[in-house]
């Protein structure tokens, strides 16, 4: 046994300064420009590792193009499903692949997604020596040790309050995690996760354990009936992620390939969000065409449980994974959550159909707030949900769709297509409804909103190759909300538009010039006894530039300029030079402009095993407020 990577990171910061201890791999910059387009319009804290991982592993281990069903490729999520299917056509058509370089004479495959896809794939030579089973099995183990330190240098005001009545952070502002794989050919998986977040005590209170979080996997694959099991922590993810999605989900940017999900079913839990995932026993059975996933998971959640003269009930829980004050501390792991269910899937060819059944069940009646928008809010202790999924291509158009359906008579759905119409012209659309009293634990599919509740949209957009180096991605979301939402009294509508030309040129660098705006209806800001709605609209201008050097390293500039504008009738115009306001009566506004420059500054260091490489962004940043107050800030990241 060998370890292939031992990976350190230590993050110290003002805001947050990186300084990362690793094996510098060489398609680092490639790994880069995937996440960033897929991490569009995503909360920064969101914890991407798991996905990272995927990309590292394939890095080492690539998928060979001659044995792939294909759902190794959905786990690389630049691929659409259609570029999918034609790699597979390809194959069946021509026969087995002669060489990778091969992926060029795939009909939908443009060069930029061929000088993406192949790092990550392989042609293995065939011939007669079969696989040695388990003794050649455990030739290829594969393990990785890694530790991440992180700590805000600034003292916060959670750490220096003495008074026990108030609110404080009992631990100090140190953040530790450690992650251990371990690989033994394609048959055993393990995984181990422990970390301890910035303000939770460590070796004492409710932690006197050490780590706040611990979470373990054990994956065993076969080739039999039982093709895959596991035990401890393990994700689920069907059809579109209406009613069971367990990891991390993209929503809208400028990658066409996350309009639609490609569900992987079953799989190990390797990331460290503590709230959005399964613990339990879970297989996978395969008879012919039909596979079938029970599952089963007990859980200790966080969360505001309290006794009442009408028994037990849940006000709140918490899906931070954070606990570091009393309060947090006293809410820690009082809420037990028992899931259970059935995966059934049918799969041949290009047509895939799956149908889910669902049942949760809390030690507690959920209760929502008395506030009239949370009206239609999920109120009960257990919940049972039954959906049904399809995936389907015709030549080259990919359709897919899900409908879930809840026991109290709500009911969700969502169905989409994409086309690929012309080797350089691809176009999607999709089609949302999901009703102001759906609930769902687990839900985490396309949309607006925070949760998959109270949404009706159509999202539609175009993605054309203008060039061999230049693309065009453009895409409209037009969304109404049926019922009340905070800050929003009444029913109301959003738009977003997006529009996005890059111009690349083969491993030097890219050129991107990004346009989006994005609008919403909020309260008005008046004193008015009767409140309507004002359009809170935002304009945002993004040019980024990128390329290499190989003496100084990639020089990777980045200028956005936005624009935040609020009026009470809604009735605002606005240009990039000039601001008009309209008013039918005397209103009120809000107003805020700027630019952002960011640049990062790489620099490496070499000892004898190992590469220190140091990253510091640093960004410029220029605001003016509603008064004409000018503020500039420059700030070391």
């Amino acid at each position: 046994m060998r370890f292939s990577r031992i990976l350190i990171g230590i993050w110290a910061s003002l805001l947050c300064t990186t300084v990362a201890i690793a094996q510098v791999d060489l398609s680092t910059d490639l790994e880069e420009a995937i996440v960033e387009q897929l991490l569009e319009g995503l909360d920064q804290s969101v914890d991407i590792s798991e996905f990272t991982e995927t990309l590292r592993h394939y890095l080492r281990c690539p998928i060979d193009l001659n044995k792939s069903d294909g759902k190794d490729f959905a786990h690389l999520l630049f691929l659409s499903p259609v570029q999918i299917a034609s790699i597979l056509g390809h194959r069946l058509k021509a026969g087995n692949f002669l060489s990778v370089l091969e992926l060029q004479s795939v009909e939908g495959l443009d060069l930029t997604t061929v000088e993406k896809l192949i790092p990550f794939v392989v042609v293995h030579p065939s011939g007669p020596l079969q696989s040695g089973g388990l003794q050649e099995a455990l030739s290829k183990v594969d393990q990785d040790l890694i530790f991440r330190y992180a700590r805000i240098l600034q003292r916060q005001t959670g750490y220096a309050i003495t008074d026990t009545t108030r609110s404080r952070y009992l631990g100090d502002a140190n953040r530790y995690t450690v992650r251990y794989r371990l690989r033994v050919g394609d048959h055993i998986r393990v995984a181990i996760n422990m970390e301890k977040d910035a303000g939770e005590p460590f070796f004492k209170e409710q932690q006197r354990w050490g780590f706040d979080h611990y979470g373990v996997s054990l994956n065993l694959r076969g080739s039999g009936f039982l093709k895959e099991l596991i035990v401890g922590d393990y994700a689920m993810q069907v059809g579109q992620g209406l009613v069971l999605w367990n990891g991390l989900s993209f929503g809208k940017g400028p990658m066409i390939t996350t309009t639609a999900r490609s569900a992987v079913d079953l799989r190990s839990y390797t990331s460290m969000n503590e709230y959005n995932f399964l613990r339990g026993i879970a297989g996978k059975l395969q008879w012919h065409a039909l596979s079938f996933v029970p599952f089963v998971s007990w859980r200790k959640l966080s969360g505001n449980r309290v006794q009442t003269a009408d028994g037990m009930e849940i006000h709140s829980l918490s899906v931070s994974g954070l606990h570091r004050t009393p309060n947090e501390l006293r809410n820690r792991r009082q809420i037990d959550h028992l899931t259970t269910g059935m995966n059934v899937s049918y799969e041949r060819a290009r047509l895939r159909f799956g149908a889910l059944a669902l049942y949760s069940q809390y030690n507690g009646t959920i209760i929502p707030s008395s506030a009239i928008r949370d009206i239609n809010r999920f109120r009960g202790q257990s919940s049972f949900h039954t959906t049904a999924n399809y995936q389907m291509s015709f030549r080259n158009v990919y359709l897919f769709g899900e409908f879930a359906y809840q026991v109290n008579g709500t009911w969700a759905t969502i169905n989409g297509l994409i086309a690929s119409l012309t080797p350089t012209l691809s176009i999607f659309a999709n089609y949302r409804n999901y009703q102001p009293a759906y609930y769902a634990p687990f839900s985490q599919a396309l949309g607006e909103g925070s949760t998959v509740a109270n949404e009706r949209a159509v999202y539609a957009g175009v993605t054309y190759q203008l060039a061999r180096k230049l693309t065009w991605v453009a895409y409209a979301d037009l969304v109404r909300f049926p019922w009340l939402r905070f800050r929003t009294d009444a029913p109301s509508i959003a738009v977003d538009l997006f529009s996005q030309a890059t111009y690349q040129w083969y491993k030097k660098g890219d050129i991107g010039l990004r346009y989006r705006y994005r609008m919403r209806q909020e309260n008005a800001n008046t004193d008015a006894a009767e409140r309507y709605l004002a359009d809170v609209g935002r304009h945002q201008i993004r040019l980024n530039f990128q390329t290499s050097y190989q003496k100084f390293g990639k020089f990777d500039p980045e200028v956005n300029w936005f624009l935040s504008i609020r009026s009470n009738d809604g009735t605002s115009v606005c240009s990039f030079t000039k601001i008009y306001f309209g008013h039918d009566q005397k209103g009120d506004y809000r107003l805020m402009q700027g630019w952002l420059i960011l640049q990062q500054i790489p620099s490496m260091h070499a000892c004898m095993l190992l590469k220190m490489m140091c990253c510091m962004p640093i960004p410029f940043l220029y605001t003016m407020g509603r008064d004409g107050d000018l503020t500039v800030t420059c700030v070391t990241r």
